[in-house]
């Protein structure tokens, strides 16, 4: 049995406590919130990450939990109706592909490891002192304890990341805008249907879920200079008020709703670049090692595809974390790049710099289903997407041992 400390419980780690039971392992998970994180926004899962969700026999429970979203509105600043999308283009899904709320599919995947992995929350690493075999672990709240290995799947701004890696790695890339999400009560929302207000440099968002009590918004911006810095609840809502002064449609009712928000969330649009992802017997999956930015649509894929890699690497090695770390790399890394480059892409679209943009915009999706080719139009939107949710060949199980 190799004891494994995971720090992060939202999906990447308990994704990677599932399998490393499976192959037999016995992992401790570890989250600095008093309970799994509700709130977030809707994520989707595609390709290679279907894939290992079905091999962990999830499928079914999470597509009970699709969104189920119908149409996305573009609306000018009076509410009016400008271009109307069918959300599967929308959110460039095709097939099989499953969207749903971040929240519900931390609640599965913490469901499916609750009987055989231990949960410690309210915690936090807050120091690691690598031994000859294994490491040490010190934490905010509980008494030192001894792991054979150290995985971070705790995020942009991993605490395991920084501890094993020291501050000179600097592996954050910004891609220039500020990302705002969080609940708001349910008049905002239509039922299943998105409204977006876009106004150059700025875009704003609200949906409602199909049966969801509340609705969710959403606001990307270009980044203020000098970044967002202060980490206080406070002070990056007044940041975001300051950002959508003067908008109209919405906004204002938004921002007033925003004080009350449990779920307040902001934080620059970036991703994690890293020339390695472990040191010793200490590794990263997820955002921690390698987030490709909201604006790829792939963060949930990419944790869960980097968490079934790296387990199954860990148990074709033994639990040797010289090589099993060395075959996840390198079975990822290309995978990951491919994912990476679509942000880039994805955000030109989602964020307009000028008011002509906007127009010619607006103009094209109005006249998109009368247009000759509008399949193959369709295709280039979400081809990019699908290539990259499928780049990678996925590992065969290693043999299963969760028993032991």
């Amino acid at each position: 049995m190799t004891d494994v400390l995971i720090s992060g419980a939202g999906v990447a780690g308990p994704a990677l406590a599932w399998w490393l039971r499976h192959y037999g392992f016995r992992p401790t998970v570890v989250e600095r919130a008093p309970a799994p994180r509700d709130g977030g926004y809707k994520v989707d899962i595609r390709g290679a990450a279907l894939a290992v969700i079905d091999r962990m026999g999830l499928c079914e429970q999470v597509r009970r939990h699709d969104t189920g979203m119908r149409l996305a509105h573009f609306v000018d600043a009076d509410g009016n109706r400008l271009a109307t999308m069918d959300a599967q283009l929308f959110g460039g899904r095709v097939g099989d592909d499953v969207e749903i709320m971040r929240g519900d599919l931390a609640r599965v995947l913490a469901a499916a490891t609750a009987d055989d992995v231990e949960y410690v929350f309210d915690d936090s690493v807050t120091g690691l002192t690598p031994t000859d075999s294994g490491v040490e672990v010190d934490f905010a709240r509980s008494a030192r304890r001894r792991f054979d290995l150290v995985i971070g799947a705790d995020g942009l701004h991993s605490t395991v990341r920084r501890l094993a890696f020291g501050p000179e790695e600097s592996p954050l890339r910004s891609l220039g805008h500020h990302i705002a999400i969080f609940s708001v009560p349910g008049r905002f929302g239509l039922d299943r249907t998105e409204l977006m207000h876009v106004t150059p440099g700025r875009s704003v968002g609200v949906y409602r879920t199909a049966g969801a009590p509340d609705a969710r918004a959403l606001f990307l911006f270009r980044s203020p200079t000098g970044g967002d810095g202060d980490r206080d609840v406070a002070a990056q809502q007044a940041l975001l008020a300051e950002a959508f002064a003067g908008q109209g449609w919405q906004v204002p009712r938004l921002l007033e709703a925003m004080r009350d928000a449990p779920d307040f969330y902001l934080d620059s649009i970036s991703q994690v670049r890293m020339r390695r992802w472990s040191a010793g017997r200490v590794a990263l999956v997820g955002d921690a090692a390698y987030a490709p930015s909201p604006a790829s649509g792939q963060g949930t894929s990419l944790g869960l595809v980097g968490a079934y890699v790296l387990a199954t690497a860990l148990a074709e090695a033994g639990g040797d974390p010289a090589v099993g770390f060395a075959d996840y790399e390198r079975r990822m890394r290309p995978f990951v790049e491919a994912n990476q480059r679509l942000a880039d892409r994805n955000l030109r679209g989602m964020v307009l710099g000028s008011t002509a943009q906007i127009r010619f915009q607006f103009l094209m999706l109005r006249l998109m289903p009368h247009l000759p080719g509008r399949d193959r139009m369709i295709g280039r939107v979400a081809g990019p997407i699908r290539r990259a949710a499928n780049a990678i060949a996925l590992p065969d199980p290693a043999p299963a041992q969760r028993g032991a």
